[in-house]
């Protein structure tokens, strides 16, 4: 699979331009994607830019980028990276957010993405992913859009039952050293307990036990229901089916957007 664009605008915000790599008219889908942890939305968004050749906007890369920048500096790194002094505002209201383990406040998201608004109007459409999250930011995504001219497409949401999700993660195995991911079913270790990288320990997460499990569904399902709803009743929201291999859940995706795309014709 191959990136699209280098996202430099999204990442850095600002000024920056990305650098597109798309052929002259190919469609530009305007997405945004949703799904509880462990339906696997991560590897459907890097089959969707690879086959709709759009550019893949995560929240959490920029949160990433924003704290891998704000380390850089920390450590005096003379890299290219963005310094600290060099952040915005609203990404360093977010960083010392996260840094004091709360979440992120709908205000200080929208200032982040607002920042990046360039993004939304890009000619190679976009992949929203992790925005928006509550129905407030839902609200104001809509109010961007009018206000650059443009459109969502659809909304995708993967749908798993529960206790397949719970099955899928609490499998997940981690390496203590390189940080690799393993699963006890659909991609084991070649030696129990080892990991194939760097033979370091595999262990559990604390979080990936079954209970803490469900109750990180049941509250991605409470913030999210009303998000679900709203873009429902806007006609937007495509649910799909993220049981099956990997492959077959992203057909299974383009055969939904085709039939999207010619009931609109």
């Amino acid at each position: 699979m191959t990136q699209v664009t280098d996202r430099a605008a999204w990442l850095k915000g600002g000024d920056i331009t990305c650098a597109p790599n798309v052929e002259p008219g190919t469609r530009a889908w305007r997405l945004v994607l949703l799904g509880p942890p462990g339906v696997g939305k991560g590897t459907q968004a890097e089959f969707l830019i690879d086959n709709l050749r759009t550019c893949h906007l995560s929240t959490g890369d920029v949160f990433r980028a924003a704290k891998a920048a704000a380390a850089a500096a920390k450590g005096g790194c003379a890299c290219c990276c963005e310094s600290k002094a060099e952040l915005s505002p609203a990404m360093q209201t977010a960083l010392e957010a996260m840094g004091r383990g709360e979440l992120v406040t709908d205000e200080t998201v929208l200032e982040m993405v607002a920042e990046r608004a360039g993004c939304l109007k890009c000619n190679y459409g976009f992949l929203l992913d992790g925005f928006p999250r509550t129905l407030a930011q839902a609200r104001a995504l809509d109010t961007m859009l009018e206000n650059l001219h443009q459109s969502l497409d659809a909304v995708l949401s993967y749908e798993l039952p529960m206790d397949e999700i719970v099955v899928r993660l609490s499998g997940r195995r981690t390496c203590r050293g390189c940080k690799a991911t393993f699963h006890l079913t659909n991609k084991k270790p070649k030696v129990e307990g080892v990991c194939d990288h760097c033979g370091g320990e595999l262990y559990q997460r604390e979080d990936d036990n079954a209970d803490s499990i469900r109750t990180r569904l049941a509250a991605y399902e409470a913030e999210t229901k009303p998000l679900a709803d709203y873009y429902q009743q806007a006609g937007l929201l495509v649910s799909i089916s993220a049981d099956g291999a990997p492959q077959v859940v992203h057909e299974r995706t383009m055969v939904a957007l085709d039939a999207r795309l010619n009931a609109a014709r």
